[in-house]
């Protein structure tokens, strides 16, 4: 083969890989607006399944992955959310808001795991309760740590701001309940020991929660902490319910403004 044939094959081949490199982009494009389409819809099983049609045509987009892991959020998939926000922040590395965005997100993933953790029945909660509470406390340092990281990289966003500081309390308010815990059962130790006859429980105030005021207390603070997660996840579905409002009518006025070129055009016509 001479080097004019050569050359010419070479530049064959070379066009054929990018044409077929375009095509490739603009099935994960199409795949990606179809998504969004159904999002917005509030189709959120069809649009994961564009998002990962074109997380698959191109593994690096930050499109796709960013609005996969808000799909499975959507679904209460949080696991799944949590390793997609993940995966998209090692994709992005340019654009410190949108880190930011999916840092507070993780952290709206992390709240939502805590306030959604139940024990499956009553011998669970009992037999368990420790490691119960350990994890759910994971997931408020978890939720607090991504809200920080959204910041540093964010420092103007004071919704994620106020997140923080709420969920820093509830972190405060479970550790001080836990060291009133701790001091409580020492001295009934302590109490224990000195006994030389046990008490009839019926004489024993702490055997009834309702006359127990630290008891009542600790129930006070347990409460506090889920209003103040019903709170951030009620702030969330309002701006969610917004979002939405601004599509529809941003929607609704690109459909006057065709109708309107369409009238226009018939009329020149």
């Amino acid at each position: 083969m001479c080097f004019k044939e050569m050359k010419k094959t070479i530049f064959i081949i070379l066009f054929a890989f990018v044409a077929v490199s375009l095509s490739a982009q603009k099935e994960v494009r199409k795949a990606i607006r179809k998504g969004n389409k159904a999002y917005n819809e509030q189709l959120f099983a069809t649009a994961e399944s564009e998002y990962s049609n074109a997380k698959e045509g191109n593994a690096n987009s930050k499109e796709a992955a960013f609005n996969l892991a808000n799909t499975y959020y959507k679904q209460q998939k949080w696991d799944e959310a949590l390793a997609e926000y993940q995966h998209y922040l090692k994709l992005e590395s340019e654009d410190p808001v949108k880190i930011s965005s999916a840092w507070s997100n993780m952290g709206n993933t992390f709240l939502k795991k805590k306030a959604n953790e139940k024990a499956s029945n009553a011998q669970m909660m009992q037999q368990g309760q420790e490691g119960t509470q350990a994890k759910q406390e994971d997931n408020l340092k978890l939720s607090m740590e991504a809200y920080k990281n959204a910041l540093r990289f964010n420092p103007t966003d004071e919704d994620t701001r106020y997140n923080l500081a709420v969920v820093q309390k509830m972190i405060k308010d479970q550790e001080d309940k836990k060291q009133d815990q701790d001091q409580d059962q020492k001295q009934d130790q302590k109490k224990d020991q000195q006994q030389d006859q046990k008490q009839d429980p019926k004489q024993d105030p702490k055997q009834d929660p309702k006359q127990d005021p630290k008891q009542n207390q600790q129930d006070q603070q347990n409460q506090m902490s889920q209003d103040n997660i019903q709170q951030i996840l009620q702030a969330l579905e309002q701006d969610e319910k917004e979002t939405q409002e601004r599509v529809r009518q941003a929607q609704a006025k690109e459909r006057k403004q065709k109708n309107e070129q369409n009238r226009k055009q018939n009329k020149d016509w």
